[in-house]
């Protein structure tokens, strides 16, 4: 019967689904926002990794950026049996009715990687306003003066503003005492690169070029700066990203991308699952290892676990490398008498 259920939902939502060999503990949901992105890849191997090794069943939907259909999608996991839901929200607001719909079916959720507003999500992340202050150290090192393009997230995304304010932090110093002036800000819907690409050619165009630096809030957004730089002949100025992606790390190699700071998503993946299993189980979210208690930007008062991020440039690059996240010709790809270790 539950198969049948569970067939007819895959079928009329057009549902992604993917399990783990049917285990006798709980059932962990995940709704990706949009899993074409490369990160999302690694991070649901880290969570199925977790739920295989705690006994868990694993089950998923893709938005596919639509934030309507993330609800639909959510519904159409509790409906399966899911024990408790890891949710990348596509909108930090709209995701609210799903949060509605799991509470009053008693199951807990995890806000993955991005806010959810909400007490009754825990929100697992990294600690975003520090990567933004690494992004904005790294650049103003790298163009202690000049002209910078500051390209955020997306709008929906909360995380693009907790990005933007560690990054103004860093730069107000310099702002305040003349020596760099920000030319152009603009977000990046849905953080696509082709979007961020957009908005680097229109701000090129704005200031006939006359750009220093680029202050992009993760990787895919600095790929789409650096095409619109490379267009105009000036890849090479300072360019920051964030996720550690291959095409990123890559980039740093070559020396188009000063930095991506790197968020482990192999830590973040196997956290969320252990803690989605932990809450299944009847755990409360203040006795979850490492939590505290947060207080949102919008006054929320929210039980929260924070994880560390690491700045990889080209003085460290040999570190994802050694730690398995990149295989050395992946890295090195294109580079010719590159850093360590593509020298």
């Amino acid at each position: 019967m539950r198969l049948a259920i569970w067939t007819a939902a895959a079928l009329s939502t057009g549902l992604m689904s993917t399990t783990v060999l049917a285990q006798d503990g709980p059932t962990v949901g995940v709704s990706w926002s949009n899993f074409q992105e490369e990160r999302w890849k690694t991070d649901e191997a880290a969570i199925k990794s977790a739920l295989e090794e705690a006994g868990a069943t694993y089950i998923s939907a893709d938005a596919q950026s639509s934030s309507s259909k993330q609800i639909s999608d959510i519904e159409s996991l509790i409906a399966q049996g899911a024990d408790a839901l890891i949710i990348l929200a596509q909108d930090s607001q709209a995701i609210g009715p799903a949060i509605t719909a799991a509470d009053n079916e008693g199951i807990p959720v995890v806000g993955y990687d991005r806010l959810i507003e909400d007490p009754r999500a825990f929100y697992l992340t990294f600690d975003n306003i520090e990567v933004g202050r690494m992004q904005a150290r790294a650049v103003l090192e790298a163009a202690p003066e000049g002209n910078y393009v500051m390209i955020k997230g997306s709008p929906t995304d909360p995380n693009a503003d907790f990005l933007r304010g560690g990054q103004q932090e860093v730069l107000q110093e310099a702002i305040d005492a003349g020596k760099i002036t920000i030319v152009g800000e603009a977000y990046t819907d849905q953080w696509l690169p082709a979007n961020a690409q957009r908005n680097m050619e229109q701000i090129l165009t704005a200031q006939n070029n006359e750009v220093d630096a680029v202050v992009a809030s993760n990787d895919g957004t600095a790929g789409g700066a650096v095409a619109a730089l490379t267009a105009q002949g000036m890849d090479g100025i300072p360019v920051s990203g964030q996720d550690g992606d291959h095409a990123g790390l890559n980039r740093v190699a070559k020396g188009t991308q000063t930095v991506s700071v790197w968020k482990d998503a192999r830590e973040l993946g196997r956290t969320a699952g252990e803690i989605a299993v932990k809450m299944a189980e009847g755990t409360e979210m203040s006795e979850i290892e490492g939590a505290e208690m947060w207080t949102s930007p919008g006054g929320t008062e929210l039980t929260a676990k924070f994880l560390d991020p690491i700045p990889v440039t080209q003085d460290n690059l040999e570190m994802v490398v050694d730690a398995g996240w990149i295989e050395k010709e992946a890295l090195c790809q294109g580079v010719t008498d590159g850093p360590a270790p593509c020298n």
